[in-house]
Formats: structure tokens, sequence, C-alpha cells
């Protein structure tokens, strides 16, 4: 069970998601954001070795306007040699890393410009995967997409358009339920047709369900993984923020609710990603709450390599 977090980390001092408007693009303008961005990386991944943190979530920001024609630049050659040194520091110290395109990104959109941005945003992440030497456990999440008032018509849509992509980014592309339009077993008629793991977002599943429960929903999504394949299952993990909008997710940890989560996921492993708005401050009180958990054990004894104080940057 590795903990991870998502794309930004506030104690190390520097921001790995720094981009600009379009109308500012330049080819250096590009070339000095994304070695900003990489640099940054690489202090975070440092950072959360040293914490025990071994699930990482790379922002879509990493490149800006990567997928946009406006973009002709070769970063991929330019930046070469970072992303190679990043990814054998991910190798190393094992760990496991993920994307998550943005609400725009839609496979299934009624409108066929609308998927060939998507696809061309898709293909973007696929490059980082590969400039980092990435294997097939590292993922690229999203959504099903919107219901457009019909959503047979949007599953059936969805199925179809998978089967249009590229295989290699078939090879790391996964779903999640959501909240609102599409719940797991939705999800999990298009794993039927398709074949792509299923990420089970627990908080959504909360708020949208037909009545499964924790293990119940579990038990049937983790055999959409292949684990010598796909690696193990990816589990998203938030709660309800007190007092706001239902869905808003919580801004720090709640550790009751975290516990329990905890308990109720026996026997299942999987790597988990908390959704907490405080990031890796909650990722750490989450470390402290599983580190007798026989599951988050063997996650941290597959670092062979302790990381040595001077490459730390905390």
């Amino acid at each position: 069970m590795r903990i991870g977090y998502p794309c930004i980390n506030y104690t190390v001092g520097c921001r790995g998601n720094r981009t600009f408007r379009l109308k500012s693009y330049s080819d250096r303008y590009l070339k000095a954001t994304v070695e900003s961005n990489l640099t940054c990386l690489l202090q975070i991944l440092k950072y959360n070795v040293r914490h025990q943190l071994t699930f990482f979530r790379i922002t879509s920001d990493l490149v800006p306007f990567a997928s946009h024609p406006i973009c002709t630049f070769d970063w991929q050659t330019h930046f070469a040699s970072i992303f190679l040194e990043i990814g054998a520091f991910i190798r190393k110290y094992n760990i496991r890393i993920s994307m998550h395109p943005d609400q725009f990104t839609l496979i299934n959109a009624e409108k066929e410009s609308i998927f060939k941005r998507s696809q061309a945003e898709l293909l973007y992440h696929v490059q980082v995967m590969e400039a980092l030497g990435a294997d097939k456990t590292a993922k690229i999440q999203i959504h099903v997409g919107g219901l457009y008032s019909n959503r047979t018509a949007s599953v059936r849509r969805f199925v179809r358009r998978y089967h249009q992509l590229d295989e290699r980014l078939r090879e790391h592309l996964v779903i999640e339920n959501d909240d609102y339009n599409f719940p797991i077993n939705d999800c999990m008629q298009i794993y039927q047709e398709t074949g792509v793991p299923v990420v089970p977002d627990i908080f959504h599943h909360a708020i949208l369900n037909k009545r499964e429960s924790l293990t119940d929903i579990l038990g049937v999504v983790e055999r959409t993984w292949k684990k010598g394949h796909h690696g193990p299952m990816i589990v998203d993990y938030s709660s309800q923020q007190p007092n706001a909008r239902k869905g808003t997710h919580a801004k720090s940890l709640d550790s009751a609710d975290f516990r329990q989560f905890i308990e109720d996921s026996c026997p299942y492993d999987f790597d988990l990603m908390l959704e907490i708005k405080d990031k890796e401050c909650s990722a750490i009180k989450a470390v402290r709450i599983v580190k007798k958990d026989p599951r988050f054990i063997r996650s941290i004894s597959a670092i062979d390599n302790p990381l040595p104080r001077q490459l730390a940057y905390l």
C-alpha cells in the first residue's frame, strides 16, 4: 500500500506546475518553465521518499501547452537527460506515478473536435510517461465523461472511442467513478467491453452508488487489475469537508474516517492516492496511521536503497 498525493507540495518551496498564458507563448518561455517544473518535480520526489510517500500524481502542467498546435518545440529531446534522471530516481525508490488530465479531456464527447483535442492531450501524457521511462503500472486516470442526456449512448460512445485510441495510450489508461454521472457499475460495464482498469474513488462512491458496500466494490474492481501488467489497484480516498457543499474534499485528513477506511479495506491491497487539500501534510499523517499495516510495510520494504541525506531536499 503505497501512499501518495496529487501534483503539488506546499513544503518544498517550489511549484512544479508553473504555466503561462497562451498569448505569452515562446520557445524561450516554455524552456524556462519546463526546466523549473522538472527541477521542482525531482525535489518533491526526494521529499516524498524521505517521508515514505512512494506514490505521486504528476501535474498535467509539467509541459504547458504541449498538446496545443502552438507548441512545436521538441521538449522530449531537449529535456531528455533530466527526464531520464527523474525516471531513474523513480525506479530506484520504487515510486509509483500517475497523471490525471483535467475534466475537459473527454473521450465520450459528442463533438468529434473535442474528442480529437482530448486525444492530443492524452498523447502528451503518454509522452511524459515515455520520457520518464515509466512502465505500464504508471497510469493516466480519466473520468468516463458527460452524460449528454443519454447514459447508454454515452457509455457506448466511450467504448467505441476507446478502441480508436493509440495502443500506447491504452496501456496506461484507467477510468474512475465520479460523484455526478457515472458510478462504479457503469465503469465496470466499460471494463467488460474494453478491459480498461477501474480506479474506485471512495469519496465519489459514498455520494453516487447503487448501495454497494466498500468491501463489495473493492472485491469487484480489484479483478479489473492484472497485477503483473497493470500493477496493484489504485484507490482514491478523501472525505467530506464539514459544513461545506456536498462533494467538497476535506481540507485535512479526517483521522477517524481514514482509520475506519483502512480497517474496512482489509484484506485488499492497493496503492492509495489521498485527494486531500493540504496534500503532503495529510499524506504524512496517513503514513503514521498505517505504519504498522502489513500492506504498507510491504511497500516500504520494496525500497532497497535508503535515500542519501545529501540528495534530500529537506
